[in-house]
């Protein structure tokens, strides 16, 4: 069966996001998972890659979670290799020391994996580089914890990642950290 694109974002505009609008901020996380591979060997075998890595990264295993990345990866259609890779996670975990991304939902077709985590922080350290839409470098820690949901879309090629491009709640982790103000939601109706 060929990769369908459209099939894929049509699939993933249909994942939980949280609870019913108007049941607090930030969205709770949902407590079912959902999971969508085809039944394809190639794609069975990407989702247990990106699983895994996930897992060996949750560990702080630096070395461990950029060996399921390619010499040559891509991060963002940027070429950073495993080095750019390693520069990301050392500042996610001097960051957010105890940097936790749980797996929620995972769609994987052919070499495309796409998953949908819950990112979790105690905001500790600060950060260097432009990472988290670079509102966090050069700022003191406030030890506040954050809780968002992120998205990432992996392309592997024989079992390693090739590109990887994510899309991260940063409005909602500097609201949480107390960074930015918290506002109203103006797309929910008011729940009396």
């Amino acid at each position: 069966m060929p990769f369908d694109r459209r099939l894929l974002l049509s699939m993933l505009a249909f994942l939980p996001v949280g609870k019913a609008a108007g049941q607090g901020f930030p969205p709770a996380v949902p407590d079912f998972k959902t999971s969508e591979i085809d039944k394809s060997t190639q794609a069975e075998k990407n989702a247990h890659i990106i699983r895994r890595q996930n897992e060996i990264q949750n560990t702080g295993d630096f070395e461990g979670a950029i060996q399921f990345f390619a010499e040559d990866t891509r991060n963002h259609g940027v070429p950073v290799g495993r080095k750019g890779i390693r520069r990301v996670l050392t500042d996610i975990f001097t960051t957010f020391p105890d940097f936790h991304s749980e797996i929620f939902d995972i769609m994987a077709m052919d070499d495309m994996v796409v998953i949908r985590t819950i990112n979790t922080g105690t905001h500790k350290g600060i950060s260097r580089i432009p990472f988290n839409g670079g509102l966090l470098v050069g700022v003191e820690p406030t030890n506040k914890k954050y809780k968002v949901q992120t998205m990432h879309w992996h392309t592997l090629k024989d079992g390693l990642i090739v590109e990887h491009r994510a899309n991260r709640d940063d409005i909602g982790m500097m609201q949480q950290l107390g960074l930015l103000p918290m506002t109203t939601r103006y797309d929910l109706p008011k729940v009396s």
